[in-house]
């Protein structure tokens, strides 16, 4: 069991490296049309994960333990909207194809702020994973290792575009492709960390395990919306970024149903 559980939370992180790895064998800035369909990708499994392997959950979850079924759901995933948004407002970060930086002023590097921006909206996803096998840990009957397995291998999918994303565009800030490749997968070092805060605190998790689970699609729900789909929409090929939001949803919810 712990076996699987600590595969389930390194996948994530897998993804991110690999992805990061593209630096070594792409020799320019990867295509904008290709750029935003991952982009939409990835926003289309963090949807699906959201409502498949979290909102879902949590709203039986609280259905059986005779709670109101939605009300969890619904406070979980508003706080979670709302610690991404702090965050937000804290961090120094700069997203992709923007100028402006975010967050407190500092006088860090763009590329340090680029980084800063995928590790922000990994946290969420590493909460997810973590809530998720937190559940297993403690022997809760709603979750299996099978869907848990499901999510940590649909963010793992999400997280290979991801590393490129963030590694190409260092490159081309000056770092070495060891460098880029190196940064690049820091950046995802966040989501085991955070998974494994989930797991150690999951005496205290499982209790208000519906409103955790939500807190997780509320936080990743966040991330879509304030950066990843604005970023595919953004200049032309927009209509590609939409295309990769439908393989991404699609995937993700097959991946869900198939092995939940």
């Amino acid at each position: 069991m712990m076996q699987n559980i600590l595969i389930g939370i390194l996948i994530p992180f897998l993804g991110t490296t690999l992805g990061s790895m593209m630096v070594f064998f792409l020799k320019k800035e990867m295509p904008a049309f290709v750029t935003k369909f991952l982009l939409g990708f990835s926003s289309g499994v963090m949807i699906a994960a959201s409502v498949w392997s979290l909102l879902i959950p949590s709203i039986d979850l609280a259905e059986t333990s005779g709670k109101i079924p939605w009300l969890p759901a619904a406070i979980g995933f508003l706080l979670g909207i709302g610690f991404l948004l702090a965050l937000d407002t804290i961090i120094p970060h700069i997203h992709l194809n923007s100028q402006e930086s975010e967050g407190l002023k500092t006088k860090f590097s763009r590329s340090v702020k680029l980084m800063l921006a995928v590790t922000l909206h990994n946290i969420p996803e590493g909460l997810a994973v973590g809530v998720i096998f937190a559940g297993i840990v403690t022997g809760s009957n709603a979750i299996s290792i099978s869907s848990a397995l499901a999510l940590s291998i649909g963010i793992a999918i999400q997280n290979f575009p991801e590393g490129a994303i963030i590694s190409m565009p260092l490159q081309n800030e000056g770092f070495s492709k060891r460098k880029a490749f190196i940064y690049g997968s820091l950046s995802g070092i966040v989501e085991p960390l955070a998974a494994l805060f989930a797991i150690f605190m999951s005496n205290l998790i499982v209790p208000l395990l519906p409103y955790f689970l939500s807190f997780a699609a509320g936080a990743m729900i966040y991330v879509v919306v304030e950066e990843l789909i604005p970023e595919s929409q953004n200049g032309i090929h927009s209509n590609v970024g939409t295309i990769g939001v439908a393989f991404g949803f699609v995937l993700m919810m097959i991946l869900d149903v198939a092995l939940g």
